[in-house]
Order: structure tokens, then sequence, then C-alpha cells
């Protein structure tokens, strides 16, 4: 039975949106992001909606979109546990057999626990796709430690290899030295305190690194150093070179080098930015809201 054929064009991408809780819909409770805590949540009938909207007479592909659109990641975990327990039937694949296309895919990666999800994500990207910098660096640069770690326990656990060593055999050169930095997780924590001398070292260093073979200043830096202090690294490098640090990383980086650079330093100067251009980089494409940014952050934000 399917209810979307492969392609999606605007007709879905449309009905998708026009389920989101956005600001103008939400004010009373919030206004930020877009998929949180849904406040009259039932979890018994979300479950009834769901099971109605796939064994009726055709499948209610809005019902299904509108549920869940409109529920937290933990909330759908929820209502596919109470499905499982109502009906025998996992919900994940009771959808799955019910759709098809990109509509399908929508669906599966909803109903996946985050971690899940950010591990077959990040598999994928480095053994079969040819978006693997993007992939990656959304993925390791923007989780929280405690996410990161869930993250890595499931792709140990579902793959049987550990992450560092897909990225070991699958990258090479300064994308690799990134990588393998950002799954170590050793980012300094920001305690409040302003180190003028050591943003000032950071950016002599910075101007003394004149390329690719200078990863020994760069990967630290973008890896260890935590955001507040590195934000204040890039103005005063703007300042003292008169230049932009992403143009530096343009001048100096190429290939997956640069583009894993780049990424690393629009997440540090401004993470909710970083997925707002991602999103609306996603949306002028064709099958646009399979390209969406890989987290939720509205959650959080």
């Amino acid at each position: 039975m399917s209810a979307s054929g492969g392609k999606m064009g605007p007709s879905l991408t449309q009905e998708i949106l026009s389920h989101l809780g956005l600001a103008s819909k939400t004010a009373a409770w919030g206004t930020l992001g877009t998929l949180r805590t849904f406040l009259n949540f039932s979890v018994d009938k979300d479950a009834q909606r769901l099971l109605r909207a796939i064994t009726g007479q055709g499948v209610d592909r809005s019902a299904i979109v509108d549920v869940l659109t409109n529920r937290s990641r933990e909330q759908r975990q929820l209502i596919s546990r109470a499905f499982q327990e109502r009906t025998q039937q996992d919900l994940l694949k009771s959808l799955q057999a019910a759709l098809s296309g990109n509509l399908e895919r929508i669906v599966m990666a909803l109903l996946q626990p985050a971690a899940r999800f950010d591990a077959q994500e990040l598999r994928t990207a480095l053994k079969a796709s040819d978006s693997a910098v993007d992939v990656a660096i959304e993925i390791l640069a923007t989780r929280t430690p405690p996410q990161l770690q869930e993250c890595l326990a499931v792709y140990k656990h579902d793959f049987q290899v550990e992450a560092v060593d897909d990225i070991t055999s699958e990258t090479n050169g300064i994308l690799q030295d990134l990588l393998l930095a950002l799954v170590k997780g050793g980012r300094d924590s920001y305690s409040g305190i302003i180190d003028y001398n050591l943003a000032e070292q950071d950016v002599r260093a910075l101007q003394r690194a004149e390329g690719p073979s200078t990863e020994e200043t760069w990967v630290p830096l973008f890896t260890q150093r935590n955001p507040e202090h590195l934000i204040r690294v890039f103005d005063q490098y703007q300042r003292s070179t008169g230049q932009e640090l992403e143009e530096a990383v343009q001048n100096h980086f190429h290939g997956d080098a640069q583009a894993a650079l780049l990424g690393l330093a629009s997440v540090i100067k401004n993470t909710p930015l970083y997925f707002a251009d991602k999103l609306h980089q996603a949306l002028q494409v064709r099958g646009a809201l399979l390209s969406l940014p890989r987290t939720e952050t509205g959650e959080e934000r």
C-alpha cells in the first residue's frame, strides 16, 4: 500500500510544513523552535489515530504527518510503545508498509531514537555518501557530550565497530584529524572568565599558520577551545588582519578540509543560524525535506 510516490514535490513539503507549530500559532507558550513537547499530549489518542490512519480506506497521510510533526521525539517514542502494546505490531514497520518514497523515509527518521538516527546517518555518510563532511560535522560538532556519547555507543552496538575506526579508514588529512578530535569530545567548557592573553596567543598562532601543513594549529583551536573564547578570537583576528577568519580558511585550505573548517566556524559562531542556513539550503531543492538538519534543536532552544 502506498501513500507517496518516489518524488517529493512542493505539495508534500508544504503539507509537512503546514502541520508544524510555527511561532505565530504558539506564541502563548513559546515561539522558539517547531518541534517541542505537545502540551495536550495523549499517548492513547495518538496511537489510535495512527492506527486508524493506516487501517482505514486508504492511508490518511495528513493524520500521520500531523501527529508525528507536532510531538517531541520523546513523545513519539511513547506513542511507538503504546502502539506496540495495543496492537502487538511495531509502529515503525506498520508505517513503513503503509507508506513509500520520501514520506516513508521522513517518517522513519522521525520515529527513530535520536542516538540511533545520528549513528545511522554518520555511518551512511562515512561509508556511502558524498556528504561525509557535512553530515559528520553537523552531528559531531552540535551534539551535547551526553548525546554524542550515546550516539557513539549505539554506533558500536549496531555496526560492531567503533566510529573512530570508520573515521580512520574512510577519511584522511585534516578532515580525519578534525573528526577524531570532535569524537573525543575534549572541548573546554566556558568558565565565565575571559582569558585575553590566550585569545591574543591564538590569534598570533592563526596568523602564522599559512597552509594545510599547519594543522597542528587549526585542529586544536577549532576542536578544543570553547565557543565563547573562539568567537572572541575570530573577532580579534578580523580586527588584526582586516579579513574574516573564513576568508583565511578559503585561502589556505581546499576540498574537505576547507568545508570542515568552514562548517565548524559556522557552528561555533552561531549554532541556531547554522541550522537555519541548512534549512534554507535544503528547501531550495527538490527532495528538500530529506536533507533537513539532522536534529530537533527546537526542543532545546
